[in-house]
């Protein structure tokens, strides 16, 4: 099969022939059909990840990127009940056991402690194929009208938006969404996409934050009610002003750097709640100041992924047209170009998502 590999954390990404992997007794193999672009891939082709470190210690050389997909059932497992060759599936990101305590005692799925993730434990998805563990607990059957690139975006950025905006952030209930301010740090795939959720939840006001002009207006088109730059403006002065100085019932960093997690820290109202949803990797560490968070009582809360169970209700939203990926896909790419996209964001990430569908010279269907 082809697949976009590296031999060394930042050397070249380059499109190689290795062989098809083989379905595990509880998974499948799936043909990708669409897979997208990530920071988290670029964070761990730097060398970043513990994960991806952690399995090139032990097995070598060459990875294959690569965490958000769909793709088709082409090869079914000894104990797998629930799927058949030629099913449609989308794939979170977060492959859970069921078994260890997070999972089997709390309920805690997000959290397991020996969860799977492709393209950072194992493999990733810039390949034809990709070998899939543990299918009948985490895979979802992806609903006719819904297309895979639909269905890919929703394996990282959205799933995570939705688990970070809907379930940690608490806007589940319209009746207070509506009334509440929520405040995102940082536009990129993941900011946008919660901007989107939130919006889809009745959220009223929605401010913005990012350090580029453009990609403001592109979260005030998705559903940001006000945005703040914040090289030109002072973001807490900025946020009281629109508060009654009370601050943002909700803020929600999404970027995960110093500056995105502490402005989040301080811009949230007393009593109020930030969730902590873009990883902190590499740079420097944020200063949390403690003493102002108990005597706000503010609530500091982590979001990692989404619940696997939670995938046919979300895919459930886009198939009735409640939630739309596409307006997050800024262009479909071949293999190549992806391998080429990601290496790129050295410089810069997109606004939208880049979604790899061409990994051969033949066409594929995007249904």
């Amino acid at each position: 099969m082809r697949a976009a590999v590296y031999r060394s954390f930042s050397g070249p990404i380059t499109i190689e022939s290795l062989a098809r992997p083989s379905a595990p007794p509880d998974g499948v193999v799936v043909q990708v059909m669409a897979t997208g672009v990530c920071r988290s891939d670029h964070h761990g082709w730097k060398g970043h990840d513990s994960d991806i470190a952690g399995y090139v210690a032990e097995r070598g050389f060459p990875f294959v990127p690569g965490h958000e997909v769909s793709g088709i059932v082409v090869e079914v497992g000894e104990r797998v009940a629930k799927f058949g060759v030629g099913d449609r599936v989308a794939v979170p990101f977060i492959l859970s056991c069921g078994a260890c305590c997070m999972c089997s005692c709390h309920g805690r799925p997000t959290i397991c402690e020996r969860q799977e993730q492709p393209g950072f434990t194992m493999m990733g998805s810039f390949a034809e194929f990709l070998a899939l563990p543990r299918a009948d607990r985490n895979l979802s059957i992806i609903p006719h009208g819904v297309s895979f690139v639909e269905a890919a975006a929703l394996g990282c950025r959205f799933t995570t938006a939705y688990r970070a905006v809907v379930q940690q952030g608490r806007l589940h209930d319209k009746r207070v969404s509506s009334e509440m301010t929520v405040a995102v740090f940082g536009c990129g795939g993941l900011g946008l996409s919660c901007i989107i959720i939130a919006a889809a939840y009745g959220a009223k006001k929605i401010i913005a934050i990012d350090v580029s002009d453009k990609t403001l207006a592109k979260a005030r088109e998705l559903g940001a009610t006000r945005a703040i730059n914040a090289k030109k403006e002072n973001v807490q002065q900025r946020i009281l002003s629109m508060t009654n100085d009370m601050g943002a019932d909700l803020t929600i960093d999404a970027a995960g750097f110093k500056a995105t997690c502490e402005g989040a820290i301080h811009c949230a109202r007393r009593g109020g709640r930030m969730v902590q949803v873009g990883l902190p990797i590499g740079g420097q560490p944020p200063i949390v100041p403690m003493g102002m968070v108990a005597g706000k009582e503010l609530e500091l809360v982590g979001s990692h992924g989404c619940n696997a169970t939670d995938m046919p209700d979300i895919l459930s939203l886009v198939q009735l047209g409640k939630l739309d990926p596409m307006k997050l896909i800024e262009r479909e790419v071949t293999l190549e170009e992806g391998a080429k996209a990601l290496m790129d964001m050295d410089h810069g990430s997109p606004i939208g998502m880049v979604m790899i569908t061409h990994f051969t010279d033949a066409p594929r269907s995007r249904y």
